[in-house]
């Protein structure tokens, strides 16, 4: 199968970026490559471009994509969370641009054997990275009904979280639930008629949760964007696009966190926290998809993009 891929909000990234020729650039979330290709190609002989995936095969894909600019680019097949480790390794101290892809990638839904699809049957996978053990299978078939409910409920924010737990807990009480259409059918039932599909597919919100549990996607997220943050050179900028309201939650809180000055007590002579501002937010808003895009792209709908730019810390006096 092709790595087919639509990069989201490609044009606002890369001017976000606002790319220098011989810059050190971090694409943490390679997927079929459409973001660091526009990165590559602004690239002059000095620039180098660290381009990350967990996905093996995403590796191979976009390195093929990818070879006419093989000598800019390094291959880190990793977790981007994982970056302080490998980015020491690789002697790099610093970084122009970071830029984050935080959705599936479309290789990856659209490839039914790797199960992250409700609508196309397959079985329960949903693994970013094919050598871990976790699975979608084992989630559902493993996890206890309160450990299931808190994950639909924390990861997919449905309301009827407990209901799709205990669903599932007597069904797999007959017979193990394999396949990704089982267990939309299972999701789909636990809604009432009347409002079953009034906000799209019943089973997309569990079918996040999973996948979110499943990969680890939120664990170490703000300890990996703080990492990454201040791996920035003065001037340089980060930009995440996130696709639900928790990775979303998470983006802002850190950026702003990472731009707010002195937060001692105002009534204080003088600051004792030692706090500084150290970055910019230079989206006071998120940035999202245009209607143009949505018209070629409809997985771009709920993209957000918030973009940051290292500034010089102010010392304390």
């Amino acid at each position: 199968m092709e790595y087919n891929h639509n990069p989201v909000m490609l044009n606002e990234c890369i001017e976000g970026l606002n790319i220098k020729p011989d810059g050190i650039y971090f694409d943490g979330t390679l997927g079929g490559g459409g973001h660091s290709e526009q990165i590559a190609k602004r690239l002059g002989e000095g620039g180098q471009l660290i381009a990350v995936d967990k996905d093996a095969e995403a590796i191979i894909f976009a390195g093929n994509r990818l070879k006419a600019y093989k000598s800019n680019i390094t291959f880190v097949n990793d977790d981007f969370k994982n970056s302080e480790e490998f980015l020491n390794g690789l002697g790099i101290a610093k970084l122009d641009g970071v830029l984050l892809d935080l959705g599936v990638s479309s290789y990856q839904l659209d490839n039914k054997e790797r199960g992250f699809s409700y609508i196309q049957d397959a079985s329960l996978d949903m693994r970013m990275n094919q050598s871990q053990y976790l699975t979608a299978f084992n989630v559902v078939n493993e996890y206890s009904v309160a450990e299931l409910t808190r994950v639909i409920s924390q990861y997919g924010e449905d309301r009827f979280a407990r209901k799709i737990a205990e669903r599932i807990a007597n069904v797999r009480e007959q017979e193990s639930i394999r396949t990704t259409a089982q267990l939309s059918k299972i999701v789909e039932l636990c809604y009432p008629p009347a409002t079953r599909w009034k906000f799209g597919h019943p089973a997309k919100r569990a079918f996040q949760a999973i996948r979110i549990e499943v990969n680890g996607e939120l664990e170490d997220l703000e300890k990996s964007l703080y990492t990454l943050a201040r791996r920035l050179k003065v001037g340089g900028r980060m930009a995440v696009i996130s696709f639900h309201s928790l990775e979303d939650r998470i983006v802002k809180n850190v950026f702003k966190d990472l731009q707010q000055d002195c937060i001692c007590d105002k009534s204080l002579p003088m600051c004792v926290c030692n706090k500084v501002s150290e970055v910019k937010i230079l989206t006071n808003k998120p940035v999202t998809a245009s209607e143009e895009e949505l018209k070629i792209n409809s997985r771009a709908e709920s993209a957000k993009l918030r973009i940051i730019e290292k500034i010089e810390e102010e010392k304390k006096r």
